[in-house]
């Protein structure tokens, strides 16, 4: 069985994220949902412009390139990244550095999909999912996205233990508040951007590099009482 696998990322911001992605067997599920519903759309409006005869006939056709290829793009770009399917699964679709789908992307993705489908049933798609580490298929490759599981909400953050150290100056609580934050994200920063934003507070850490960092760190220790 396909298992998921993990993949770090850095975004233009300097976060370093941990993406699960999605292997071969969720997917293929989201695209059934999602494949279902569109025929349960094209089922209830075929029926309705039946009545209407050859110009129904037109409407319908134009109705069903919408539904097939729009669709995926649509949802991708205005829902988060998230098809009707792949809500229900928990999946999303998301640039390969982190940051929310794009048209030209999901165009690209979506476009490919043609070519994933050959020679029959996802073979091209399925094979390439197998070998890429991040299980990305070919439309995925091309257009520089992931499918990965939704972070669900409610997980909460701790700033790492540090040695607490008091503030030389004396801070408002809005300043505190900015200390703390700093601390609870730092472990999805990367090492570049901690000292960056910690030596922006030089005046206060009194220090440069890591040892600003360290500083930074210890003062949110303090603040939060582990003394």
């Amino acid at each position: 069985m396909l298992l998921d696998t993990f993949r770090q990322v850095e975004t233009p911001e300097g976060m370093a994220l941990e993406l699960r992605c999605a292997g071969a067997v969720p997917r293929s599920m989201a695209w059934l949902l999602d494949f279902i519903i569109r025929m349960a759309v094209l089922w209830v409006l075929g029926m309705a412009l039946a009545i209407m005869g050859a110009a129904g006939m037109g409407v319908m056709l134009i109705v069903m390139f919408l539904t097939f290829w729009l669709y995926p793009i649509a949802f991708e770009v205005l829902n988060d990244g998230q098809t009707l399917g792949k809500r229900m699964l928990g999946l999303r679709v998301i640039n390969d550095n982190g940051t929310p789908v794009t048209w030209v992307p999901s165009i690209v993705r979506n476009l490919l999909r043609t070519v994933d489908m050959m020679p029959a049933m996802y073979g091209f798609g399925l094979v390439c999912t197998l070998v890429d580490p991040s299980m990305r298929r070919l439309g995925d490759l091309a257009a520089g996205t992931l499918v990965v599981y939704v972070e669900k909400p409610g997980q909460s953050r701790t700033a790492p233990m540090a040695p607490p150290v008091a503030s030389p100056l004396p801070l408002r609580l809005d300043e505190q508040g900015a200390i703390v934050a700093f601390a609870e994200r730092s472990q999805q920063m990367t090492i570049e951007r901690q000292t960056e934003l910690a030596e922006l507070l030089s005046p206060l850490t009194r220090a440069q590099g890591e040892g600003a960092v360290r500083r930074l760190l210890g003062m949110a220790n303090y603040l939060l009482g582990r003394r």
